[in-house]
């Protein structure tokens, strides 16, 4: 469903990387390791089409990503380093704010089930000004439960959660992989799958 084929990235003059070919299929996780700067981050902002490879294409569904980015968009989550979240927002909102960038209108029932899950049911409409680095990545992870899409693209899902946290994201993973989604993941740490 998802495939890779020749791609090459470079920043700056360096070479990043070559080559590279994968594909996954329904039901499957690829789990991205490597040294800091070796290009997982850059990997992953590719096969989202918000960076540009140096050559090489991506084909979701057998069509090349670029003919029509926005529906390529719109299939999968793309979660990065940094939650991507609006501190003056509170964590409800910032879904609901985030479902409109989207496309698409989340219901409230939807956000608050998402909320409840990742463990911030009663903060849902605190600003996230007060929230710990953890309390908003699990605000961030709640994108995922929120809106369901067949990729998630995630980019160090596990940094600055708590234990009981990382069990939920590889819950999460777990469940969205044996409902038939795939996922592409960068971590320093196992994913618990």
């Amino acid at each position: 469903m998802l495939s890779v084929q020749q791609l090459a990235c470079e920043r700056g003059r360096k070479r990043l990387f070559s080559d590279l070919n994968f594909q996954l299929q329904p039901g499957e996780c690829l789990h991205v390791q490597g040294a800091n700067g070796a290009g997982k981050t850059s990997l992953l902002r590719i096969v989202c089409g918000l960076a540009e490879a140096l050559h090489g294409e991506i084909h979701w569904r057998g069509q090349d990503t670029r003919l029509d980015p926005g529906a390529w968009r719109a299939e999968l989550v793309y979660l990065g380093h940094t939650p991507g979240l609006k501190d003056e927002l509170s964590a409800a909102e910032n879904l609901h704010f985030q479902s409109q960038i989207d496309g698409c209108s989340l219901p409230s029932e939807h956000i608050d089930a998402a909320l409840q899950r990742v463990g911030l049911g009663r903060q849902q409409q605190v600003p996230l000004r007060r929230f710990s680095q953890g309390q908003k990545r699990r605000a961030a992870l709640a994108r995922l439960i929120a809106r369901p899409v067949p990729l998630w693209v995630l980019d160090e899902p596990l940094a600055a959660l708590d234990q009981p946290a990382q069990q939920l994201v590889a819950q999460l993973l777990a469940d969205h992989i044996k409902a038939g989604g795939l996922a592409l993941v960068t971590s320093h740490q196992p994913l618990g799958l």
